[in-house]
């Protein structure tokens, strides 16, 4: 048998033998693109399994996650540190071998998968930033592809939409997609929902499109080398696969989809390949050698770029000092004090002074990358006196990201998830419901990207409730390792920002006003390191017995402020401003404790759904947020209407107590 398909029937065998291990899973497509992947990894991909993070590799993406046996099978191949009893263990507890690939867990997954239609974009977002790396740094970063497997699935959802799209007008031309044409999905035959011509739809985002047979070896190698060859535009290599591939009475059916083939089946599956049947999780010894060549080459191909970077190093002394603070993360010692100083003290919508803030951290951070949904003269996140990123120029800080939220999401994890930037992406909160996918695959792949969503409430006014966000803070509150973070002002605004930049695990949210905020008043004690516990008090009792803690983010604490002012002279109030509840509740027991002790009464004030705040205090409690949707008014009538006054939250806490 020749030695490319032995290979293939290996990667086959391994992907349907650790479903059936396992009794879950998805054999169809690993099956049905084993030969694709067999000529990509043993001839095309640059990589090198001992240093899984080499800055010159490619990178390789597999959209349907659920394949994820292929993946594994690959990198065990080709010298992970992935071992054979790890593919046994598919889809255990404590196992690296999930049962969707998770970045950080193997050694060469380069983004989690699952969702589909992600992988793509996330592929999308990796190659704008190797676009990006070569402009700034040299052609010593250029030449190398994001290659992906991606399916049907992929290609019905809406994000794979708007990043090929996105693609096609960078005119990216080191993307090299396969997609798996195998015509099947869980519910049957994709005549049942899919009836689009994907080559005119990709030809018109402006794509080269190929075709290839998924067993045709020679044809493979043609469209793989064709699309290096096309420089101007990303690749789509319809590669028409038959899902199972092997199996004599699954094969073509959606029942290989998404359950194990059966002892029976995978018996005549090997039988059919010309496999031996008693043998479980071989790898025939011509394999292990034809891998262990193809490491050896990629070796001798690592060890001269690693020799041609120590030249560039020597020879680009200020970029190669850029690059590698890039890599490693490096901020100014004194970035929180820089950045307070830029925020003005006057009173001003928490976007206007976000926007100050950004325009000094475009100036300390080199590597500090973003844009906005068609939205940056409202969001106010446009880096003044830096250009944007184009096809002619990649070397620019600004992206236009187009009326695109979900794929500007996934773009955003990919550039993260290559390395070397600190990208934010900038919309309406009310639309952060369209990338909520995306957040929460950055806080599951603990990667830092940063979220700005501004006009954050119903004082976004007179565009009413399709435009006012009212559940959604709840909604990302919700998300495990993501971070939340409102200001109430110019200082909070930097502390958040700063916060935001320093986070190497997990993503951030920043959540901004579109309104002024007027000032509150602080203690002379205060330091703007306060804000960085998540709450803090803004203003002290008097003397005597505690009455009363108020506490509110954002927008809402100059209301408590003006409360407590109200009623100052029958009770005895604090006031604590919670610019993140997610960090606050990181702080000690000693310290949650002094800013709200046990017996204390505590209000709490945000123009939103209060779900959640219950969790976070066990005393007698008041919630003064929105129960219902907002309505079409100026913004003060909305103050006013739904409660939001100092004068309406005072008569309401008289009313409680």
């Amino acid at each position: 048998m020749d030695i490319k398909k032995l290979t293939a029937n290996t990667i086959r065998i391994l992907a349907a033998e650790g479903v059936q291990k396992a009794n879950s899973g998805h054999p169809g497509m690993p099956m049905g693109m084993a030969d694709v992947a067999a000529i990509l990894w043993t001839e095309f991909i640059k990589h090198n399994p001992d240093d899984p993070k080499w800055a010159g590799r490619d990178r390789f993406v597999l959209s349907g996650g659920h394949g994820s046996m292929l993946i594994y099978s690959m990198l065990h191949l080709t010298g992970y540190d992935l071992t054979m009893d790890d593919l046994k263990s598919f889809r255990q507890w404590g196992s690296k071998t999930a049962g969707h690939p998770e970045y950080g867990h193997v050694p060469g997954v380069e983004t989690t998968t699952g969702p589909l239609g992600q992988g793509f974009g996330n592929g999308i977002g990796m190659a704008i930033a190797a676009k990006m790396t070569e402009a700034r740094y040299g052609n010593l970063f250029g030449g190398n592809y994001i290659y992906g497997f991606c399916g049907d699935g992929d290609l019905m959802e809406g994000v794979s939409h708007e990043t090929a799209s996105t693609a096609g007008h960078l005119k990216l031309g080191n993307v090299i997609y396969f997609y798996d044409d195998n015509t099947i999905t869980i519910e049957g035959h994709t005549y049942l929902t899919f009836s689009e011509d994907i080559q005119k739809r990709f030809e018109s985002y402006g794509w080269q499109v190929l075709h290839t047979d998924a067993y045709d070896h020679e044809g493979i190698r043609k469209a793989i080398l064709a699309g290096q060859a096309e420089t101007e535009k990303p690749t789509l290599v319809i590669t028409k696969s038959t899902i199972g591939f092997g199996s004599p009475n699954k094969a073509n059916t959606h029942d290989v989809h998404g359950s194990p083939l059966g002892k029976d089946e995978l018996t005549k599956t090997k039988e059919n390949l010309g496999w031996s049947v008693d043998k479980e999780f071989y790898v025939p010894q011509e394999v292990a050698e034809l891998f262990a060549s193809r490491k050896s080459e990629m070796k001798k191909l690592y060890d001269s770029w690693k020799n041609d970077y120590a030249s560039w190093k020597k020879n680009e002394v200020e970029k190669a000092d850029q690059y590698e603070k890039a890599l490693s993360g490096w901020l100014p010692e004194n970035l929180e004090e820089e950045l307070v100083a830029a925020v003005p003290k006057e009173p001003s919508a928490t976007r206007t002074l976000s926007s100050k803030v950004i325009q000094k951290i475009a100036q300390l951070v080199p590597y500090f990358v973003g844009g906005s949904a068609d939205l940056a003269p409202s969001t106010n996140t446009f880096m003044n006196g830096f250009d944007a990123i184009f096809a002619d120029k990649f070397s620019g800080r600004n992206f236009h990201f187009g009326i695109r939220e979900h794929g500007m999401g996934s773009i955003l994890n990919g550039i993260t998830l290559y390395g070397g930037y600190k990208a934010f992406g900038a919309t309406f909160f009310v639309f952060s419901d369209y990338m909520r996918p995306t957040i929460r695959l950055a806080a599951i792949m603990q990667i830092p990207a940063i979220y700005v969503f501004t006009h954050d409430s119903i004082f976004v006014g007179e565009d009413g409730p399709t435009h006012q966000p009212v559940e959604h803070l709840a909604v990302l509150r919700a998300i495990p390792n993501s971070t939340v973070l409102r200001p109430a002002d110019g200082i909070e605004t930097a502390m958040v920002w700063a916060y935001a930049l320093r986070k190497t695990d997990g993503p951030v949210s920043l959540i901004l006003t579109r309104q002024k905020i007027d000032a509150f008043d602080r203690e002379a004690d205060f330091t703007p390191n306060d804000v960085l516990k998540g709450a803090y008090i803004t203003c002290k009792e008097k003397e005597g017995k505690l009455d009363l803690v108020i506490a509110a983010s954002g927008s809402e604490v100059p209301v408590a402020d003006s409360a407590k002012k109200l009623l100052n002279d029958k009770l005895n109030i604090r006031v604590v401003s919670i610019p993140s509840r997610e960090i606050f509740e990181k702080q000690t027991e000693e310290y949650k404790t002094k800013l709200f002790p046990a017996d204390v009464p505590v209000v709490v004030i945000e123009a939103a759904t209060m779900t959640g705040w219950g969790d976070l205090f066990r005393q007698k409690l008041l919630l003064i947020g929105m129960k219902s949707f907002g309505a079409s008014a100026p913004y003060q009538t909305l103050a006013e209407k739904f409660g939001f006054t100092g004068a309406s939250v005072a008569e309401k806490i008289k009313s409680w107590l």
